[in-house]
């Protein structure tokens, strides 16, 4: 089920299918698993459709509680445009957005954000806040979600259920 906020997509990237970019944010889930890290994963569109930007989460390889792969991906995106702004530009990610990549959507003055799975316990679009229309916020942007939800929500539940069996399993062993 998808649905839209704000306003729906009505320049140029209204034309965009967006099942292909969640297809590459799924690649890059894929490989913040093979390095340990939650399956999360994100690229920024422009509104010809092309990549502008890659990410996957890095928090826990890293070190770095900021490292989520939409940051990673706006920090992608602003490096190859030169600029910290990336008006018209759409994020698509995995995962609905927690609330500090919410903030870096406003500050980077995207059109709008593309998610797949909710993030009931974090997710700040429209599980915990409605961060897309924030009444003090200076920048509102449109947002769609469930594009593959399933296939995103199995990638982020298996991880979680296999992390619990291998923290049993250690559990178990040291006694």
């Amino acid at each position: 089920m998808t649905f839209y906020q704000s306003s729906p997509p009505a320049g140029p990237e209204a034309h965009l299918t967006w099942e292909p970019f969640m297809h590459e944010a799924l690649r890059l889930a894929d490989m913040a698993e093979q390095r340990g890290d939650i399956p999360v994963g994100a690229v920024v569109v422009d509104a010809f459709g092309r990549v502008l930007g890659r990410g996957e989460n890095r928090t826990i390889h890293g070190t770095d509680p900021t490292a989520h792969a939409e940051i990673l991906a706006l920090r992608d995106a602003c490096a190859r445009a030169g600029n910290h702004r990336l008006p018209g530009m759409v994020l698509v990610a995995t995962l609905e957005p927690c609330i500090m990549c919410v903030g870096a959507v406003i500050q980077a003055r995207l059109a709008g954000v593309v998610y797949a799975a909710r993030d009931p316990k974090a997710g700040c679009l429209e599980s915990c806040l409605e961060g897309a229309s924030l009444p003090w916020s200076n920048h509102h942007f449109w947002i769609f979600g469930g594009v593959l939800r399933d296939e995103c929500s199995a990638r982020l539940s298996g991880f979680f259920q296999r992390r619990r069996e291998e923290k049993r399993l250690f559990k178990h062993a040291e006694r």
